[in-house]
């Protein structure tokens, strides 16, 4: 059924065609932590909602994927955080970002940052046309939300000094490696998840959001996240569970 999703988001125009191979992609990852959200996924969502509540200028950044996956649900949290939402594509052409910004305005968006001559300011040293941003949105931002990144824009995000939240699968990515916080968990779990939590924690106090922030750290997250994969993958062994390779 997700497959489906991203494959009308192709035919309607809105989903690159590379955006099938990156959800295939996800789907192998999504595997080995068995399609679930696993401990240090939660943990990571959790410290993502503190960020996010304790940011004063907070941007969710969508793609074609994200709008194709969780358009309802990426609105619902921007309004439990008081964010702004703003697409910023690789592959950028007028008519997608205009089609994601429908679909975005169809699930509920008041407005919808980064078309067309919104995208006036530039990410300082990168090179694609992700480097084109909102002057109101990201470029402004000190926490960013990026489901479904890439590691140049990740990298580039934090020379800026932005706190960068990345939804990948993949725990050995350069955006995995390069984000202040990551969450491995497939979109379509990670933001109703954070939905939920924002509603908990939103009114936490500003005391209580900073220590679930300070107590999180990424690269242990990360560990813990590997470690996980490891152990089911053995148990899977240790259980007789034979798993054979094409020759």
């Amino acid at each position: 059924m997700l497959r489906e999703r991203v494959v009308e988001g192709v035919r309607e125009g809105y989903v690159a065609m590379q955006g099938l191979i990156a959800h295939g992609r996800g789907e192998c990852f999504d595997y080995l932590i068995g399609e679930e959200t696993i401990p240090p996924a939660l943990n990571a969502e959790r410290a993502a909602v503190a960020a996010m509540l304790l940011a004063k200028h907070p941007v969710i950044s969508v793609n074609g994927n994200v709008a194709a996956l969780v358009p309802g649900e990426i609105i619902e949290l921007a309004k439990l955080v008081n964010a702004k939402i703003e697409v910023n594509l690789f592959y950028r052409t007028r008519e997608r970002e205009e089609l994601i910004a429908k679909v975005l305005r169809e699930h509920g968006a008041d407005k919808v940052l980064g078309v067309g001559d919104d995208a006036l300011c530039t990410i300082p040293e990168l090179f694609s046309e992700r480097r084109r941003v909102s002057c109101r949105g990201i470029y402004i931002a000190d926490v960013v939300l990026v489901p479904l990144e890439d590691g140049d824009r990740t990298e580039a995000l934090r020379r800026m000094g932005k706190v960068v939240i990345a939804i990948d699968l993949n725990p050995l990515s350069r955006t995995s490696r390069a984000a202040s916080i990551t969450i491995v968990d497939n979109v379509v779990r990670a933001i109703p998840n954070m939905v939920r939590l924002a509603r908990e924690m939103r009114n936490l106090g500003r005391d209580e959001l900073m220590k679930i922030l300070a107590d999180f750290n990424n690269d242990e997250n990360l560990r813990e996240t590997i470690k996980y994969i490891v152990n089911r993958l053995m148990k899977f062994v240790s259980e007789g569970v034979v798993i054979e390779f094409p020759k």
